[in-house]
């Protein structure tokens, strides 16, 4: 196989696990509730810190952390920033309700662009298909990942696809 189709061949793959229409329409509309063991706000810069123990859930998005940053511009929040030992997510997806989870030791979520950076040891997984890299890039709007040097990783993506189940016709 020359490496024009092998490439070709595995952004097949990797489109067809692309994780789809992630997240329910609805947790958008959904409001955020945000527990920890301590929090400190600071109103001249819009930023929230939440340590110790962070969880937020949005409908069925849950994000477990031990430092969550909060940052909000005119009473909208633009980004949150978790860290952790590692920070955890899940969330239920769109299309075939098999739970989307991801795990990295610092998250970053930028709500204007809809798009979720997973960043050192970073790992993606639904269904049994994983991505891992030192950072992955997840838009939910277009359902697009991003891992390895297009967005400047360290090193090589792992991806496992596991194989489809179901009846084989003769």
């Amino acid at each position: 196989m020359n490496l024009n189709k092998g490439r070709r061949l595995i952004c097949s793959l990797l489109m067809a696990v692309a994780i789809p229409a992630w997240g329910l329409e609805s947790d958008r509309n959904q409001p955020m509730s945000l527990e920890a063991d301590s929090l400190s706000i600071n109103e001249s810069t819009g930023i929230s810190l939440y340590e110790g123990n962070v969880t937020i859930v949005q409908g069925s998005m849950k994000l477990w952390a031990d430092r969550l940053w909060v940052h909000r511009t005119a009473g909208k929040t633009e980004k949150i920033i978790s860290e952790g030992q590692p920070t955890r997510f899940s969330q239920l997806p769109e299309v075939d309700g098999v739970e989307v989870q991801g795990q990295a030791q610092r998250i970053e979520i930028h709500l204007d662009r809809n798009e979720m950076l997973l960043i050192d040891d970073a790992l993606l997984e639904q269904g049994g298909n994983s991505f891992r890299n030192d950072r992955i890039v997840y838009n939910r709007a277009n359902a697009q990942v991003m891992a390895g040097s297009s967005v400047q990783g360290k090193q090589r993506v792992q991806v496992v696809i596991e194989p489809q189940t179901g009846k084989t016709q003769p």
